[in-house]
């Protein structure tokens, strides 16, 4: 049986209350749509903690830039709503924009600081737009958890502090990152890759993990590791990377040395496909390195 869609604000509320009525905890995973097995763990996370499990479906405007993909972003309810449904979803909300942000909405969330590096120079409000419409998604749905993947580990970091910041009683779960055989990351992009740059896009993870084999042989200077790293996503055939970094994994701030917990991110044109990635190296001795 598929979950329904609801696409007001009116019939979610309605829904969960039920649901509340009912005495059933609600989970929440926030999405784009065109989904894959990464978002259908995070559906199945959510529905081995909670009772009733919604699922967004908004491909949200406000955090496109002007020459980003918003046109061209794949619209796939009908397959979303059937892998929702089969991961343990009990409601799809699939509003418009018009529902989200009704005329003369002029109220945005920003969490400054943390948006200083990695996506947040290369794509100038984006995390504003995040933000705006995790928070209003958060009021409207009044989930007890909310499931993000690892893969973004920028706005999974942004959206824990905003719940802090902004006392939002939820928690924020992050899920790990779900990767295809070859290792590459799902995600709602790969689907631009022509056969020809989807064979060279797990290069993208072999170099982080290069890069973590680095820090656990000793290597502990920042510069010499994102220089590497850099240089290794540069020699991907038709590649530009966007930027190779290591930072502290809770200021996402830079570091010279590797004496903390550290997120290594990537973020890497394959053709005209933006991809990122990342993996955490830990702090004990950088050896308990994770992925």
């Amino acid at each position: 049986m598929l979950a329904p869609i609801a696409t007001t604000v009116a019939e979610v509320r309605e829904a969960v209350a039920a649901a509340r009525r009912a005495g059933k905890s609600v989970g929440f995973v926030p999405t784009m749509g065109a989904l894959h097995e990464g978002h259908a763990s995070l559906v199945r996370a959510a529905a081995a903690t909670s009772q009733f499990v919604v699922v967004s479906v908004f491909v949200n405007p406000t955090q496109f830039g002007p020459n980003e993909d918003f046109a061209k972003y794949p619209r796939t309810l009908e397959s979303d709503q059937k892998l929702c449904s089969e991961s343990g979803a009990h409601l799809v909300f699939a509003p418009t924009a018009a529902e989200m942000y009704p005329e003369r909405s002029v109220t945005f969330v920003e969490v400054k600081e943390l948006d200083a590096e990695l996506d947040g120079p290369a794509r100038p409000g984006h995390f504003r737009g995040v933000c705006t419409v995790v928070l209003k998604l958060f009021n409207i749905v009044l989930p007890d958890v909310s499931h993000f993947g690892a893969k973004d580990a920028q706005q999974a970091r942004i959206i824990r502090q905003m719940v802090r910041d902004l006392n939002v009683p939820v928690v924020v779960r992050v899920e790990p990152t779900v990767r295809e055989a070859d290792g590459l990351a799902m995600s709602s992009r790969n689907r631009y890759l022509s056969p020809a740059e989807r064979a060279l896009a797990p290069a993208i993870y072999r170099a982080l993990q290069n890069a973590q084999a680095r820090a656990a042989a000793g290597e502990v200077d920042v510069a010499r590791l994102e220089s590497a790293l850099a240089a290794e996503l540069a020699a991907i055939p038709g590649a530009r990377v966007d930027y190779a970094r290591v930072l502290d994994a809770s200021t996402l701030q830079p570091l010279a040395r590797l004496d903390r917990e550290v997120l290594v991110a990537v973020a890497v044109f394959i053709g005209t496909t933006r991809l990122i990635d990342n993996i955490v190296i830990g702090e004990r001795g950088i050896r308990n390195a994770v992925s």
